[in-house]
Parts: C-alpha cells; sequence; structure tokens
C-alpha cells in the first residue's frame, strides 16, 4: 500500500520536503509544481476513469437533490482535467483547488470553502476522501467522512477519524449519507 505521508498535500509542502534546497531555489515552487501537474495529467490522460461505482453514486445524488462540490489539494487544471476526462464535470456545483485557497490539507480550509460555495453548513455535508491528509481536513472542518479504500487499504484508514470506510463508491447510497449526517 501507499504510505506517502505528502500524499493528498499541496505541491509546496511535498517539494519543502523532498527536494534539495538549491533545486527549489533554482527553479522555484511554482515552476516545479507546474511541471509535476503537467506530467500528472500527461501520463493519466490515457487512461483515466471513473473510479468503480462513482458514476451510479453521482446519477443518484443528483436524481436525490444533492450538490456536489470538490475539494482537492491539487491544482485548479488537475481538477479540470479529472472532471473533464471522466466527464463527471455536469454532476459538480462547485469546485476549489490547491492553487486557490491560502492553507491546503490538513487545514480545513478547502473544505470550508467547498461547502460555502454549495451554500451548506459543513454539518450537512460529506466528504469522501482517500487520503489521510484530507480526513483530518473534513474533519477539522466538522464535515463527516466517508473514506475510500482506493490509496491506502483499510487497516491504514482504520487509524484515522473517518466515519466510515468502503472499499469505493459502489459501497455508498444516498440513504447512507443522510443517516451519517443526521446522526
Amino acid at each position: 500500500p501507499v504510505t506517502n505521508r505528502f500524499y493528498g498535500r499541496h505541491n509546496d509542502e511535498i517539494f519543502l520536503n523532498v527536494v534539495e534546497p538549491w533545486v527549489v531555489e533554482k527553479f522555484g515552487l511554482q515552476f516545479l509544481s507546474e511541471e509535476k501537474e503537467a506530467i500528472y495529467r500527461e501520463i493519466y490522460a490515457p487512461t483515466i476513469v471513473p473510479q468503480p461505482g462513482l458514476m451510479d453514486f453521482l446519477a443518484e445524488s443528483e436524481r436525490e437533490g444533492l450538490l456536489a462540490a470538490v475539494g482537492s489539494s491539487g491544482y485548479r487544471a488537475n481538477a479540470d482535467f479529472v472532471l473533464d476526462k471522466c466527464n463527471i464535470r455536469r454532476y459538480f456545483k462547485a469546485a476549489v483547488a490547491g492553487d486557490e485557497v491560502t492553507h491546503c490539507k490538513p487545514d480545513p480550509e478547502i473544505y470550508l470553502t467547498a461547502a460555502a460555495k454549495l451554500g451548506w453548513e459543513p454539518s450537512e455535508c460529506v466528504v469522501f476522501e482517500d487520503a489521510e491528509a484530507g480526513i483530518e481536513s473534513a474533519k477539522r472542518a466538522g464535515i463527516k467522512v466517508v473514506a475510500l479504500a482506493t490509496t491506502f487499504d483499510r487497516e491504514f484508514l482504520s487509524k484515522t477519524e473517518a466515519d466510515i470506510i468502503v472499499d469505493d463508491f459502489r459501497d455508498v447510497n444516498v440513504a447512507m449519507l443522510r443517516r451519517l449526517v443526521e446522526g
């Protein structure tokens, strides 16, 4: 399983911790980040697809009147890339990316901003997360979390503050989310 402590975090934090300081000084964080993200899009463009069960879940959520937002530590270009390549943009009413906020995950700013864009209180929201930093971010925002065991395994996720752990979106439905929010 992936155990990288930087998964789900902003590029600035990653580069400042894993790249020699002279490299950051020579090229700058902006350039390094843009290069990293361009490589990401190039690598995944031919193969990126929605997670199992996501399309059915998004369709059910739309039928039930739920609003959805994206909250990503990645750059807006990457969020747009995923939304467009997976043909799911129409399901998301708002998006907040790492280059649009002051503080990234595990800070709660991304999720608080996303909830505000939807016009919902954080306590009315549910976040789907696959990374420890994102789970911490959502919990600090006062939002319930469904952890997806797609990047990290259930054993790792069980050590986080996630409210529910599922294998993928096939294990989720709107009724489950409503029960989670209602407590």
